[in-house]
């Protein structure tokens, strides 16, 4: 384990937060949820699960050199 690599909910690139941001809303537009105080875990870990699975295709796509890596 890396030393230090506990859940400190930092982003690793920073410059990132936007696209990350904004692929939250469209998850959650997709999936007829509304982000917001009120909202289950459960629907907000739906969209938190289908970020983590499309960013995982980027990044098996990109390291098999199968494209652009866009979010």
């Amino acid at each position: 384990m890396l030393s230090g690599s506990g859940n400190s909910n930092q982003k690793l690139v920073p410059q990132a937060s936007q696209a990350l941001d904004q692929m939250k809303y469209e998850i959650a537009a997709e999936f007829g949820v509304i982000l917001g105080p009120d909202t289950s875990s459960r629907q907000n870990g739906s969209v938190g699960g289908e970020i983590t699975k499309r960013l995982v295709s980027f990044a098996e796509q990109q390291l098999s050199g199968g494209g652009a890596f866009r979010i």
